[in-house]
């Protein structure tokens, strides 16, 4: 047992200290991914173009609800016409004709109301994805170009949440913090008017700090 002790023991210390002084040698800076998402300037325009395409979707389906309500008024108004006693059967059995295919045309906007909305939805979720993933793309390559050109080997994403929702990064005296060079190289081609949104930009709504 001795013998094994005196082997296994300095193997151990070998890598213990082979493991601190590789440690040693890392260059370790962090950033907030959080604030680069929320200050990067694509983020805010997506907002904006996210914003204009839910106003489109509804100011729509606001019009296709309008009709839906005229078409309910129209539908009573010939179910009442068709109780009409003072006119002959035949334009009766006419005008209740025309009730039941008013009623088939409004279970028919009915169910088309109910598709658009669900297609909205879509639509907005995925645009709103893909845009995420492009700016989360965008933002780590600059944080890649800016490490690289400083030499560091390693860095953590500062607003990172363990799983137990308390900070991944528990200290940081903040020197290497790369954050406000990140953000100033990102947002140094912005336009001045924000409120006019690149067709190729997709919208936004949030960052999950928990992604790697």
């Amino acid at each position: 047992m001795k013998n094994v002790l005196r082997i296994v023991l300095p193997a151990v210390l070998l890598m213990t200290l082979l493991s601190s002084s590789a440690l040693a040698q890392q260059k370790i800076a962090a950033v907030d991914m959080r604030k680069l998402f929320d200050g990067y300037w694509k983020t805010k325009q997506a907002e904006i173009a996210l914003n204009n395409r839910k106003a489109e979707l509804d100011k729509e389906d606001r019009g296709f609800l309008d009709n839906l309500q005229k078409a309910r008024g129209d539908y009573q108004k010939l179910l009442d016409a068709a109780s009409d006693q003072a006119i002959s059967a035949d334009e009766r059995d006419k005008r209740k004709q025309a009730a039941a295919d008013k009623y088939t045309e409004i279970k028919d906007s009915q169910t088309a109301i109910v598709q658009f909305e669900r297609q909205a939805q879509t639509t907005l979720a995925s645009q709103t994805q893909r845009m995420r993933s492009d700016v989360l793309k965008e933002i780590k390559d600059a944080v890649t170009a800016k490490a690289k050109a400083a030499g560091y080997t390693m860095v953590f994403d500062a607003s990172a949440e363990t799983v137990n929702q308390t900070p991944f990064i528990l200290y940081s005296d903040g020197q290497n913090d790369l954050t406000a060079a990140v953000l100033a190289q990102l947002n140094a081609g912005a336009p001045i008017d924000l409120t006019k949104p690149e067709e190729s930009v997709v919208p936004p709504l949030t960052i999950s700090t928990n992604s790697p």
